[in-house]
């Protein structure tokens, strides 16, 4: 075996190395200028740097990179295919780069938001507004689920922050109030508690209340509401509806009555004349809303910051904000 077939037999890569990012942008540059001096001035380093710096990266690798004369540089087989994966991996890590600058500014990237069925068709006109306006790098995701399914989403990463009614009642979950909001009991208008703003919470007991479907948090908070005024369990729920818009046709209707939240009263019963509504005598029956994120979260500072934001922006509400 000759001198010369010794010297290009391949060497095995070095147990337990890996190349480093600067053995590849050398590697890079002289793959682009197949030029050592040229390629030493792109980086801004010393060729002989430079020179040391690839011969490391094929000790690494285990194969011969480049062809090199006095006269040129050429790039290996291996080195052709070697140079388009090594672009390929400085360009992820240029990525990379970016998504930590990014993520290091705030209200920038992507948030997914996740939001109950009472909420969001009353609320999301406030947050949609305030982060066009304060935030126009947030890439807002809104996701509309009952309660149960946001917290697996939450748990499991598929969400970032909630805005929902709480206690939640799980441990591994903060929370940030933003407002609490009374319940308002939509009538007919010829029912007799029709425009009273004195209810005592003792009608409650005796009413064909209508109420949403087994999930909604809010119809759980409504018979919480009707047992704390002494609603036996004999004076059962017949009639239930899938949203807050049905449950009003049907007290429209004459079916019944219902609970609503303040916030959802003008979207929901203020267009429609044979309704009325009814406020109970203080203190109210109310539900507090909140932000829910996960204890520990990376972006917890942002996301109390938002909370600021949004408590502020809620103040033209019918609610009253409530400090963290």
């Amino acid at each position: 075996m000759t001198a010369a077939t010794v010297l290009a037999q391949p060497t095995r890569p070095a147990r337990g190395r890996q190349p480093s990012l600067a053995q590849l942008r050398a590697f890079a540059a002289v793959a682009e200028h197949l030029h050592f001096r040229e390629a030493a001035a792109a980086l801004g380093m010393s060729q002989p740097a430079l020179s040391g710096a690839v011969a490391a990266l094929e000790e690494t690798l285990g194969v011969q990179l480049l062809e090199r004369t006095t006269r040129k540089v050429l790039l290996s087989p291996a080195g052709e295919r070697m140079a388009a994966r090594t672009r390929a991996v400085l360009h992820a890590v240029g990525e990379l780069m970016e998504e930590a600058e990014a993520a290091q500014a705030p209200f920038t990237g992507v948030l997914r938001l996740g939001v109950i069925p009472t909420v969001a068709p009353y609320l999301l006109p406030t947050v949609l507004g305030l982060v066009h306006k304060r935030y126009p790098d947030l890439d807002l995701q809104v996701h509309e689920e009952q309660t149960a399914s946001l917290l697996e989403g939450l748990g499991h990463g598929r969400l970032d922050l909630l805005l929902c009614a709480v206690p939640l009642g799980a441990s591994w979950v903060r929370e940030v109030p933003l407002f609490d909001e009374d319940f308002v009991l939509v009538t007919p208008d010829d029912h007799p508690a029709a425009g009273r703003t004195d209810l005592p919470r003792s009608m409650l007991r005796e009413l064909d209340l209508l109420l949403l479907d087994e999930g909604h948090c809010l119809r759980d908070q409504a018979l919480d509401i009707c047992r704390e005024a002494g609603r036996t369990e004999s004076a059962s729920v017949t009639t239930s509806a899938a949203g807050l818009s049905t449950l009003v046709q049907l007290v429209a209707g004459g079916m019944g009555v219902t609970l609503l939240p303040r916030t959802a009263v003008r979207v929901e019963a203020g267009r429609n004349e044979v309704l009325r509504t009814a406020h109970f005598a203080d203190p109210a029956p109310s539900r507090r809303i909140a932000l829910a994120m996960r204890e520990g979260a990376a972006r917890e500072e942002e996301f109390r910051a938002f909370g600021d934001a949004l408590r502020a922006a809620m103040r033209s509400l019918p609610v009253r904000t409530v400090l963290p």
